[in-house]
């Protein structure tokens, strides 16, 4: 994962767009999925709060954003909630 990538996960998760839902799941590089209900940002570290324990019981999991694969959103967002976080373009109109 390029530093580059790095810092833009960085830059999503420390200016969260107060209209996006802070919830979703994250894959690392590992192709590990952990879903989450909540976060927190420190220096190059992400803290999620997951909805529910993994198999070995944990709540929460910290992980580097250069751990970062993707970021999926459960909830229906709309084209202006996406472009408050900084995106450009369009969404299909079908």
């Amino acid at each position: 994962m390029s530093s580059s990538s790095a810092q833009h996960w960085k830059s999503l998760f420390s200016d969260w767009p107060e209209n996006l839902p802070r919830k979703g799941s994250v894959t690392s590089t590992l192709n590990e999925v952990a879903p989450y209900k909540g976060f927190m940002v420190r220096g190059d570290v992400l803290l999620l709060e997951r909805t529910l324990p993994d198999a070995t019981g944990a709540r929460f999991v910290m992980m580097s954003f250069e751990g970062i694969s993707s970021v999926k959103f459960i909830d229906p967002l709309r084209e202006s909630d996406f472009a408050q976080a900084g995106f450009v373009g369009q969404f299909s109109k079908l």
